[in-house]
């Protein structure tokens, strides 16, 4: 039973879907992300949900709130990356 499933879920809601990232330079996510966290720390190289790209440090574990479309595998060194949504 979900006793959320009558709430619309806002930004500072938990995320409710999970997508493994390949980063990739030229495909988009299926999912604008919430969060991205990766299982090996490192750089990603992300297109945010404006168009706005930028490389970033994220620490294994450790979700990193950030809403992206795309993971670029070009200057990306993390690696199992997932994104949250």
């Amino acid at each position: 039973m979900d006793l959320f499933e009558d709430y619309t879920p806002g930004l500072e809601s938990p995320a409710t879907r999970l997508v493994e990232v390949t980063p990739d330079d030229v495909t988009d996510l299926a999912l604008v992300t919430r969060a991205v966290t990766v299982e090996t720390s490192g750089y990603i190289q992300v297109v945010t949900v404006h168009g706005d790209t930028g490389r970033i440090f994220v620490a294994a574990g450790v979700p990193f709130p950030i809403r992206v479309r795309q993971i670029l595998a070009t200057g990306t060194t993390a690696g199992g990356i997932v994104g949250l949504a």
